[in-house]
């Protein structure tokens, strides 16, 4: 029976309960965000002592269920003040299933100020002293924790970022190389973690497995969606060759690829930044150009991104790392972009939220588009914590506001990822109607809008946007509950027996009867208690909007403007 771990880091006690009844049959972003809204007052500071950091694993984690090892984190968010999961991939979701803990709830705040790291192993939970790890960065972070508990254990750690409780401030989950290159990045959950006085978590299951009711069952359907995922063009073939980052050439083709602070659709220099380059690149310096980053997976669009020397320098970089430091800021040099993808992990930086803030701050003439070199500066004076650094790390709508900039690409106060609504309008809708500020990765209308992945819904007309995105959101928040990696939603959208593959894992885990409409209503349960966290803490259909300047200014090259219908973006939710 899986249970639940409690962190008091007020007393510092650790305690393991049941799963309560209300909490039963969910997982991943279903469980963080049944927490968040069973315990956390809707209306408390994302920051005091009444928020709560919850970590869950998905329901399939820990299995042979291909690439199943995403770890949820949640709480209310610093940046948006909306309830908030962010994923992660890494090894330390399947450590945590193994270990029987379903998740992971640190409460209140220390009295003393101190740091902690707490510790999860078979013999037992405890917190210790991270007075020692304080001001690390989470590369020395976890080589100073690996000297204490071996190469084994997976780390959960933040930076200087998440101690100074910034709102962009992420949360690192080692990889299988023993590096802090995964992020749970988006929403500032970072700055909760540090608010908490949690350093770091430490997991280490030792030779424990998971328990799975009819393995051979699970085993055959997981066999299954491996196949399809290999013989899917997306997951088997363009994810493995080229990472991410195949679509920058995709979207910029598309005219919809957000350049100099979403004020052109086109940027000249994608090729040099684009997934074939770094590619190139990457097998050119000897690094490696399709890598798992966690345990199980068969899509392996991670890559190992070395210096002009042949040396180490960080992981991907990821699609919307490149387009978030390079086009919206109008740089073109892969090996500038690659170093602030090593300075955000390290400094424990949502990567979306930092190039979208610096995007700002150059269209207030902080530094200059294009200007490589002065970005990296930004990034260490975030780092070191100036107060310029903390204006930008507090995430690109404080610094808008700061720096008199009109046009803040946020909705929710959270940066928009690297699809401009006005040429792909469904990821518009989705951006507007998200519960958790604007994110691609909770209904990804991309897919048939560009790719025509599971559909074919015209990019620039308004018609039909909202059921898609009404569609995909139920879908995704169904997926995020299993620990599934959302990649495996392209093949999904395409061949229906993969979800039912997914249906016959999770039955053959737990010894359920799940139907197909029973993974649907999942998605709208989490949904609903989510939108009524968010009702709760203030927030109406007015916040469902996009900035005015997307509707108002065209973008080029099409010239268009985002027109879908507020009464569309209001019926979103209508099921």
């Amino acid at each position: 029976m899986d249970s639940i771990c409690r962190a008091n880091m007020k007393d510092l006690t650790v305690t393991m309960e049941e799963v309560p009844e209300p909490y039963k049959g969910l997982g991943g972003r279903g469980l963080t965000s049944a927490i968040v809204h069973g315990e956390v007052p809707p209306t408390c500071h994302p920051l005091g002592p009444s928020n709560k950091l919850v970590i869950a694993t998905g329901l399939l984690s820990g299995t042979t269920a291909p690439s199943s090892g995403r770890l949820s984190a949640g709480g209310k968010s610093p940046l948006t003040g909306t309830i908030k999961e962010s994923n992660a991939g890494g090894t330390a979701s399947a450590e945590i299933s193994r270990l029987g803990i379903a998740a992971i709830v640190v409460e209140n705040q220390p009295t003393d100020g101190a740091l902690y790291t707490l510790v999860l192993t078979p013999d037992g939970a405890q917190l210790v002293s991270a007075d020692a790890l304080k001001g690390m960065g989470n590369y020395d972070a976890v080589a100073k924790l690996t000297e204490d508990y071996g190469e084994k254990a997976s780390y959960i750690t933040i930076g200087p970022a998440g101690e100074m409780k910034l709102a962009a401030a992420s949360i690192a989950v080692t990889d299988r190389e023993n590096r802090p290159t995964r992020h749970a990045g988006r929403g500032g959950l970072g700055a909760v973690m540090g608010s908490k006085g949690l350093k770091a978590i430490v997991v280490d299951s030792g030779d424990r497995k998971v328990s799975v009711h009819d393995p051979d069952a699970c085993l055959a359907a997981a066999r299954r969606l491996t196949e399809l995922l290999g013989e899917h063009p997306v997951t088997g073939e363009g994810l493995p060759t080229y990472g991410t980052n195949v679509l920058a050439n995709v979207i910029n083709e598309a005219g919809a690829y957000p350049t100099r602070n979403f004020s052109d659709g086109n940027f000249e220099g994608t090729e040099k930044i684009s997934g074939e380059t770094q590619r190139d690149t990457i097998l050119e310096r000897e690094g490696t150009a399709t890598h798992a980053c966690l345990p199980g997976c068969v899509m392996r669009c991670s890559r190992i991104y070395n210096d002009e020397n042949g040396e180490y320098l960080t992981k991907g970089p990821e699609y919307e790392t490149v387009w978030a430091h390079g086009a919206d800021c109008g740089i073109d040099d892969l090996d500038a972009i690659a170093q602030m993808d090593r300075l955000d992990d390290d400094y424990g930086l949502d990567t979306i939220e930092m190039g979208v803030a610096i995007g700002v701050a150059m269209a207030a003439g902080v530094k200059a588009f294009g200007d490589a070199q002065g970005a990296i500066e930004l990034l260490h004076e975030v780092g070191k914590g100036t107060p310029l650094g903390r204006i930008l790390g507090s995430g690109a709508e404080v610094t808008g506001r700061v720096f008199g900039v009109p046009n803040v690409p946020v909705v929710k106060g959270q940066g928009i990822p690297a699809y401009d609504p006005r040429g792909i309008k469904g990821i518009g809708v989705t951006y507007a109607t998200s519960t958790m500020g604007a994110d691609h990765t909770v209904g990804y209308s991309v897919a048939p809008n560009i790719l025509k992945v599971g559909g074919d819904v015209d990019p620039l007309r308004p018609e039909g946007q909202a059921d898609l995105s009404r569609g995909l959101q139920i879908a995704t928040a169904a997926l995020d509950c299993t620990g599934l990696c959302l990649f495996t939603a392209f093949c999904i959208l395409d061949r229906p027996e993969a979800m039912d593959a997914i249906r016959d894992m999770l039955n053959a885990k737990y010894d359920w009867e799940l139907s197909a409409d029973d993974i649907s209503a999942l998605g709208q349960k989490v949904l609903k208690i989510e939108r009524e966290f968010n009702a709760a803490a203030g927030f109406t259909a007015a916040d469902d909007r996009l900035p005015d300047f997307f509707k108002e200014e065209p973008l080029a090259p099409h010239n268009v403007v985002f027109d879908v219908p507020d009464e569309d973006l209001d019926a979103v939710f209508n099921f």
